[in-house]
């Protein structure tokens, strides 16, 4: 009984981060061309941003297992507030770019921090196999759902601004404090961890051991996938419809609530699916259809229909995430679960941290939506592939 209060604690503390993940993702690129910055260098800093999110979370992955979870996740709470402070007083390209590569901010709709292999880590250690999947799926659902109440956040600027309390730039100022703040909550809930919750009593001389082939495989895939993801992460895709609908901040940030809520509701069904056909059918088979939503959404004639089908992709494209997750930390052995979900998790940073820069080129040349249409197809190439190499490779519990 005194694991389910360990649990709770990390599905409050992805709640406060996803919050804030949830409107900073919106808010990031309008912050930024108010500041007078070009979609090149919006595409950049969210480029850094994955850079940095990945080399940091990499290393911490690596080295977990020599440290007490409860001290790296208090540390991470640090990093957090310094980032949030960092955006809301330093308004240069260099400065902000130098914080977006040290810092946690995340431009994309899922988590990309160095708080996830932790925070799985630690989930793998207190629940058994059999709720594994399930347990990863409400972590998801959680960081999902408080999302997309964020993204219904980013309109507060504009009615900060219209207050005539503060000006345009002071009010998303003001919003990246709060982010700071909520850094601070985070670090309260860590702090009810037990100090000595951490890897197996006799730690392994390396993060990795037999499992080490088969997760850098994954990782190999992971990367293909996040490249392609990199292309819509949520700051760029709000970006888009900003230039090809003229959007206003408010009603791009109703949409991604919408879309953050279909996904929430989605990971509960990927639970049942997975239950019935395995993860990585589930994975698989759930992807390939939203990824060509994907590729339909630039030709369509309307905003409606557009909104429409990043309704249906966001209703199936979020299923593998939880499952993905459940299906890293069954394959391998417990004293290697945080190398590898720092090593399979990372490529969603690093990977994808050149396709922001290209899709801020992209949109910068035209409104089309080239973005969406090469993060659909490189997406699509890496569902086929990880079915062609892993549908053998089954969990202990398909077995």
């Amino acid at each position: 009984m005194a694991k389910i209060p360990h649990v709770n604690r990390l599905l409050v503390a992805r709640g406060l981060r996803a919050f804030g993940d949830g409107y900073v993702s919106l808010l990031l690129p309008l912050y930024l061309i108010e500041l007078g910055f070009s979609p090149l260098q919006v595409g950049l800093i969210a480029t850094v941003t994955l850079l940095g999110s990945g080399l940091i979370t990499l290393v911490v992955g690596l080295q977990a297992y020599k440290f007490h979870y409860r001290t790296l996740l208090l540390s991470a709470t640090v990093l957090m507030a310094a980032t949030g402070l960092g955006f809301a007083t330093l308004t240069g390209f260099w400065p902000l770019l130098l914080v977006a590569l040290v810092g946690t901010l995340n431009p994309s709709s899922g988590d990309v921090s160095l708080f996830l292999p932790l925070e799985h880590a630690v989930m793998s250690r207190v629940v058994d196999a059999k709720k594994r999947t399930a347990t990863f799926a409400r972590y998801s659902m959680v960081g999902s759902l408080v999302a997309a109440f964020g993204s219904l956040a980013a309109g507060l600027p504009a009615m900060l601004t219209d207050s005539g309390h503060f000006s345009s730039i002071g009010a998303m100022q003001a919003m990246f404090v709060f982010y700071s703040l909520l850094a601070v909550l985070a670090a309260l809930v860590y702090r009810g961890l037990p100090k000595a919750l951490g890897t197996e009593s006799h730690a392994p001389t390396a993060p990795l051991g037999k499992s080490k082939k088969v997760v850098y495989t994954l990782a190999a895939l992971f990367s293909l996938d996040a490249f392609g993801g990199g292309f819509v992460v949520q700051s760029m895709v709000a970006l888009w419809l900003y230039q090809r609908f003229e959007l206003s901040l408010a009603t791009t940030g109703v949409i991604f609530f919408w879309t953050g809520l279909l996904s929430s509701l989605s990971y509960l069904a990927a639970v049942r699916i997975a239950d019935r056909f395995g993860l990585v059918n589930t994975m698989v088979f759930t992807h390939i259809p939203a990824n060509v939503c994907l590729i339909v959404i630039p030709f369509v004639p309307s905003l409606e229909w557009a909104v429409a089908l990043l309704f249906v992709r966001s209703a199936l494209s979020q299923m593998d995430v939880p499952t993905r997750s459940s299906y890293v930390m069954a394959i391998v052995t417990p004293e290697e679960r945080p190398a590898a979900a720092s090593v399979t998790s990372v490529p969603r940073s690093l990977a994808s941290a050149a396709s922001p820069f290209l899709a801020g080129w992209m949109l910068g040349l035209s409104s089309l939506g080239w973005p969406l249409i090469a993060a659909g197809a490189l997406k699509i190439v890496y569902d086929l592939l990880l079915l062609a190499m892993f549908r053998k490779v089954r969990p202990p519990e398909e077995s």
